[in-house]
């Protein structure tokens, strides 16, 4: 058997080729071939085209159409979206979650609730960059709110004002400029640059009407008004108004702001240095007249 292998492999060697530069190869797949050739029509220059601004980085102005009629051209001025930018928003705030902030203790229900309480609980989303101004309190859960607030949003619908006075609150709606809004959402930061507190600013004609409104609980209204709008959504709603006059938290309830005022306890044009722990008063007549103008 051994001799017969060997002569099957001498018989194999006469017959194959002697291996030289000619006949030897690289193993399947160790040399792959170029990306991209020439091209039949040339290829130099690499995707550019021929002549113009598509063979170099000039690109197109924005709604440039290559010549056709632009869309801007092509359909009309739609006025719905004038000063769509300048539009004021109000991140929505539901009873649930004012709820669940009261019973979690991050809102003191026994003092007055403003713009800064619910800042302050680090929880509500407000970006005055995004032309944020305000709260604006919405019906969500209010079958199961149940506490009894003096609150003061920028925006509330009438379910919401009978679901807060059901249960013996007050709610008021107030305007805040934007630079008030800055002052008031990073108190801390305020105060740390020494400038004196702002004077609100009125309301501008847009919401005007909103704000001077007693079925609203506008901060402009008045109070008399107020008391005759409370007892007819009382009766449109079906529940018997609390007296707020017998209740042991009557001065807290009828804390209002004034109409210049940002923060309850301190007046437009006082500095508070937290420094040294220390409030400085406006003593010139021409400070104390224009921020109380």
């Amino acid at each position: 058997m051994a001799k017969q292998g060997k002569d099957l492999a001498l018989s194999m060697l006469r017959t194959l080729p002697r291996l030289s530069l000619n006949n030897i190869r690289d193993n399947p797949g160790a040399r792959k071939p170029s990306k991209r050739g020439r091209g039949q029509h040339g290829g130099d220059k690499h995707g550019a085209g021929n002549k113009g601004s598509g063979q170099r980085q000039n690109f197109m102005r924005p709604g440039y159409e290559t010549g056709n009629n632009p869309f801007y051209l092509r359909f009309s001025y739609e006025p719905y979206y004038k000063g769509h930018h300048l539009r004021r928003e109000y991140p929505p705030l539901s009873l649930q979650k004012l709820q669940l902030y009261i019973d979690t203790n991050r809102i003191d229900p026994f003092k007055p609730i403003d713009f800064v309480s619910i800042i302050n609980t680090g929880l509500y989303d407000f970006k005055i960059e995004w032309k944020h101004a305000g709260i604006h309190l919405t019906d969500e859960g209010s079958d199961n709110f149940k506490a009894k607030v003096n609150i003061e949003v920028q925006w509330a619908s009438e379910p919401v004002i009978a679901a807060i006075e059901r249960n013996g609150g007050t709610i008021t709606t107030a305007y805040y400029d934007t630079n008030s809004l800055f002052a008031m959402q990073d108190v801390e930061r305020f105060f740390t640059t020494g400038e004196p507190i702002p004077r609100r600013l009125l309301p501008p004609t847009d919401c005007l009407e909103y704000y001077m409104s007693a079925a609203t609980r506008g901060y402009l209204a008045s109070p008399e008004e107020i008391s005759h709008e409370r007892l007819i959504l009382s009766q449109k709603y079906g529940y018997e108004l609390p007296k707020i006059e017998d209740d042991p938290d009557y001065e807290m309830l009828i804390e209002r702001k004034d109409p210049r005022q940002l923060f309850y306890g301190l007046s437009p044009g006082w500095v508070v240095s937290l420094k040294d722990k220390a409030i400085l008063k406006p003593k010139a007549e021409y400070l104390k007249k224009f921020y109380s103008s």
